[in-house]
């Protein structure tokens, strides 16, 4: 069984992935369109899946997790390229749900 891995382990894979080849991390423009097209394929799995359009015969057997990990990836990178430490942004954003946005919804009775 693998151990779980944090968001700035996560970041140091990628980069020690793509610190390997010279043309480095893709341009932000460039990587919110990658962004968007794998958007884009999670989208057409989930329709796959729960939606109305079954896959036809011929198309590939992808999944919603793969999916997802291929977005996670892009997101990844476009915080690596832009110095963005993902842990610090995920506790910031916490915060503002936790505070902001605390009354907002209808909490579940103890």
């Amino acid at each position: 069984m693998k151990k779980d891995i944090t968001l700035k382990e996560m970041q140091q894979q990628v980069d020690g992935y793509i610190s390997q080849f010279k043309e480095g991390y893709f341009s932000p423009l460039a990587l919110m369109a990658r962004l968007t097209e794998e958007a884009g394929e999670l989208a057409r799995e989930v329709n796959h899946y729960y939606g109305e359009k079954p896959k036809r015969e011929d198309e590939d057997e992808n999944t919603i997790d793969m999916e997802v990990a291929d977005c996670l990836f892009i997101l990844l990178c476009f915080a690596n390229s832009l110095n963005i430490d993902l842990e610090k942004a995920f506790q910031d954003m916490m915060n503002k749900f936790n505070t902001r946005d605390a009354n907002r919804w209808t909490r579940k009775e103890k």
